[in-house]
Formats: C-alpha cells, sequence, structure tokens
C-alpha cells in the first residue's frame, strides 16, 4: 500500500473551510494513476476529505456525494434547521448569545458518507487527524480511536461548532495550530501537501473589507504565516494550492463552482508525481 514505483506517497490534505472540497481532484489524481498513499494528514475540512478517502471510497465517489449531498440548497437548509437549538434559552449561554450553536458530530453524522469508518482501525489507509486542544493552547493528534468524533474535534471552529470532548480534552478546529500537516508524514518518500487557505481577495468591485471578510481573511492570514514557517522546517516534494481564493469559508453550497475551479489541479499533480517517480 501506498508504493509508486517503489517509493511511497504522503498526502498532506489542509484546512480551509469549503475550499477544502477542492481536495477532491487531488484525490481523483491518485486514482487515475493508480496511486494509494501510504499515509494520509488531515487538518479541519482535510480531515473530513481524508477519512473518507482513508475508509475506502474513491475520490470519484467522495465527488459525487459531495455534490449530492450539497446540490441542493433547499434540502442542505433543512437539514442544518434539524439541527438548531430546540428551545429558544438554548440560544443563550450564562446570558450571552452563544455562537456555537451547532454539534460538530452530528453535521457530520448528517452529511458524511455512509460508508466513512467510526474507527481509525477500520481504515485502509492510515490516517493522522489534527485537532487544537483549547486549554492546552496545543496541537493534539489523532491516529487511533474513535474517527468520527475526531474528525469532528478536527472541524469545530469556535464560531459555528461548540467544541468536542474526547479522552477528557476540550478540543477545537485543527487548522488554528496546524493547517497543513506535512511534519505527520515523517517516512514517506514523496510527499504532496494542499494547502486550501487561500487568502483575502476584492469582492464586488470594493477594496475596503466587510466585517465578515476582515475576520475570516484574518484568519487566512494567521494560518497562512503557520504554513509559511511549518514550511522553513519541514519537507512538501510537491506544493499544491488550487485557484479556489475567490470562494468563502463557508461557501459549501458553491460546491459544484469550487470543484470546477480547482480541476485543473487534478492534471497538475499528475504530471508532477509523474516526474518526480520517473526521477527516483
Amino acid at each position: 500500500m501506498g508504493m509508486a514505483k517503489g517509493r511511497s506517497v504522503g498526502l498532506a490534505l489542509g484546512a480551509g473551510g469549503a475550499r477544502g472540497l477542492a481536495h477532491i481532484p487531488v484525490l481523483e489524481a491518485f486514482d487515475e494513476l493508480g496511486i494509494s498513499p501510504c499515509r494520509i494528514a488531515g487538518s479541519s475540512i482535510g480531515a473530513v476529505i481524508g477519512a473518507a478517502y482513508a475508509s475506502g471510497l474513491s475520490g470519484r465517489d467522495i465527488r459525487g456525494h459531495t455534490l449530492d449531498a450539497l446540490g441542493d440548497p433547499a434540502r442542505v437548509v433543512a437539514k442544518l434547521m434539524e439541527l438548531r437549538p430546540r428551545r429558544f434559552r438554548d440560544v443563550f449561554a450564562r446570558g450571552v448569545l452563544s455562537l456555537a450553536q451547532f454539534d460538530a458530530e452530528r453535521v457530520l453524522d448528517l452529511f458524511l458518507p455512509k460508508q466513512v469508518a467510526h474507527s481509525f482501525a477500520d481504515l485502509s489507509i492510515p490516517l493522522s487527524v489534527v485537532t487544537t486542544d483549547f486549554y492546552g493552547c496545543c496541537e493534539l493528534e489523532f491516529t487511533s480511536g474513535p474517527l468520527r468524533k475526531a474528525v469532528a474535534a478536527s472541524i469545530a471552529l469556535p464560531a459555528l461548532f461548540k467544541p468536542v470532548t474526547l479522552h477528557g480534552r476540550i478540543l477545537v478546529d485543527g487548522g488554528m495550530v496546524n493547517p497543513l500537516p506535512v511534519d505527520k508524514l515523517a517516512g514517506a518518500d514523496i510527499i504532496v501537501a494542499v494547502d486550501v487557505v487561500g487568502g483575502p481577495e476584492p469582492r464586488g468591485g470594493r477594496q475596503y473589507p466587510s466585517p465578515r471578510d476582515s475576520l475570516f481573511g484574518a484568519t487566512q492570514i494567521l494560518m497562512q504565516s503557520i504554513i509559511a514557517e511549518k514550511l522553513r522546517h519541514e519537507r512538501a516534494d510537491i506544493l499544491l494550492r488550487p485557484d479556489i481564493n475567490l470562494f468563502r469559508v463557508l461557501d459549501f453550497l458553491k460546491a459544484r463552482a469550487i470543484l470546477k475551479a480547482a480541476d485543473p489541479v487534478r492534471e497538475k499533480i499528475k504530471r508532477r508525481l509523474d516526474r518526480l517517480l520517473s526521477a527516483g
């Protein structure tokens, strides 16, 4: 498993919200080349996509499920409404309006393919899932135990989801500390890293950002700073940055457009991987 012309290939799938749907063409390229990664490391949306692929779904399977699950906005909204707070008082916490209204585990149960494993032990490809220990102020990696709970923790963006409790730790989004976990692939002969964080872009002809764009743009800048520092010390033989900057972190209902924008990366990685493997 994970060997291509005698060389192992590790795959890092980064954080980035809806922009992380751009990981799917990369998986399709692996399938077309007949390469199975020796290990996948995922952070936030990268953990979601990585868990599906490591469970045995193909890139094409994941694309089909994504378009089916997110292609009908009315159905998506209806599903999310099922998860809203049932009582008015649940919207408030200690008298303060709560922003973290959604349970990440329940959201995953609604939107993940049914074939995704429930335990790391059931995966066909080894997987590292990166989370953030909120009170420990540090990264926490999971490679065993309950898979879906670890993935839920990895996507638990504080503004949207409640933190996840696992092994007595309070966990939030892994992208806050390690948005591109190339460091979890030590030992792989070739490391492929897919950075989907992006950066702030002017929108609608306006140069001055809206409050929401300021918030998410500042987060992108912080995450890119972490990635830049990490890549000074960690190896990424192929670094891919799909052209998906125009999409916001919550643009999941634009799944088809994101995939179309990211599709050129499929041929790019196939060419680069083929060159590396041929040179090796």
